[in-house]
């Protein structure tokens, strides 16, 4: 592999740092690693800061550009991503839509549908939302129960997903339905677009161990879809959930690894102010989380190696999932050894860093959980990389 930027692409990395260096705002700084999409608030803030961001042109890069991207190339992306992260600004709010939705309507989507929502996922106008998950449909999506019935001109849908993150502050939803009940598992699945604003719908908020609803619940009562919102073709909606979900795997996950290596930076810090570097055991442990981190850059590149020479996202980014789970539970624990009993206060003049950790600490607990649970995922690298029987 090839660690050396271009010209062109170092002459980019400048511009993007002096552009943030201008136009980050203060509030949002140092909430790269524990901002919340909870706060209705902080998620308003967000979406401004993401409009900023696309309309100098830096959200959707890599689309091309009819559809308001600028056709970059990802090594240009990951350039943004390290920007962003030595600017501690927080990511895009919208990133669901933005790297999973968006690929997908580009790919499957119709003309209309291309037209309608493209460029309000950039700009964060319209927030989305996932709709796969149900109570007994999670790591196991296609045995999803949602149904979704065709009346005329619009799909009548029945049913109720969960951990739907943003659903509260969603203004649409790109949705899993059964739509042919006596097909196999993975057939008679469609994929539908839903206006969260349609009657019937209903949301109530999880409560999360960090004291925040991120996560919801979503219930349809007979909420009318209209059949114009179908995207693909009617009972193939597996195929194109399973493109959305490549998307999640690879790049979402070269951008926790960016973030994570933020927030180790922060540690360093962290443990520096608190005159625990001089601390044998505290230092090894930062040194192998420091090790840790790298080994996943690397493995990143890999997979940008892959890409540039015309691949495709593949079951290997599962590895990369994997290990970060690992890394960011461990340095969030590391942390609390730092700093001590003071790790559990939440707010006030003796939490460090504002509370982050203690934040940070709690959210980390589901790290090996969002995503891909670290059960599913070694399934996946046992069967599908490894070639290893199910059993």
């Amino acid at each position: 592999m090839n660690f050396e930027f271009t010209e062109s692409e170092e002459a980019f990395r400048k511009e993007v740092r002096a552009w943030l260096e201008r136009n980050l705002p203060e509030d949002l700084k140092g909430r790269a690693f524990a901002a919340s999409r909870a706060d209705v608030e902080e998620v308003r803030r967000l979406r401004a800061w993401q409009k900023t961001m696309a309309e100098a042109g830096y959200v959707g890069m890599d689309w091309p550009r009819e559809f308001g991207g600028r056709g970059a190339p990802i090594t240009e992306m990951v350039i943004l991503y390290q920007e962003m992260a030595r600017a501690e600004s927080p990511q895009i709010v919208n990133r669901g839509g933005v790297s999973m939705l968006g690929p997908t309507l580009m790919k499957h989507g119709t003309p209309a549908q291309q037209t309608r929502h493209l460029q309000k996922i950039l700009t964060a106008e319209e927030l989305w939302c996932q709709g796969f998950s149900e109570p007994n449909a999670g790591s196991d999506l296609a045995n999803l129960q949602t149904r979704a019935v065709l009346d005329g001109e619009a799909f009548i849908v029945n049913g109720q997903k969960v951990w739907t993150s943003m659903g509260h502050v969603a203004d649409w939803c790109f949705l899993l339905v059964r739509t042919d009940p006596s097909a196999a598992k993975h057939k008679g699945i469609s994929f539908l677009l839903v206006d969260m604003k349609t009657p019937g719908i209903t949301v109530r908020p999880l409560r999360q161990i960090t004291g925040e609803a991120e996560f919801n619940e979503t219930f349809f009562d007979n909420v009318r879809v209209p059949k114009e919102n179908l995207v693909g073709r009617l009972n193939e909606g597996w195929g194109v959930a399973i493109t959305t979900l490549a998307y999640e795997r690879d790049l979402l996950t070269f951008i926790r690894s960016i973030s994570l290596r933020n927030a180790l930076q922060r540690l360093v810090k962290l443990t520096q102010s608190r005159g625990r570097n001089t601390d044998p055991v505290v230092r090894q442990k930062i040194a192998e989380l420091w090790i840790g981190e790298q080994a996943l850059q690397l493995n990143g590149y890999r997979s940008l190696t892959k890409i540039l020479k015309g691949g495709a996202p593949g079951p290997e980014g599962s590895t990369s999932k994997l290990f970060w789970s690992h890394l960011d539970q461990e340095l969030a624990l590391t942390a609390t050894q730092v700093i001590g009993p003071y790790s559990q206060v939440a707010g006030g003049p003796w939490a460090p860093d504002e509370g982050q950790w203690q934040f940070y600490e709690l959210l980390a607990r589901a790290s090996g959980i969002r995503a891909g649970t670290t059960e599913i995922l070694k399934n996946i690298l046992g069967e599908r990389v490894l070639g290893l029987p199910k059993d």
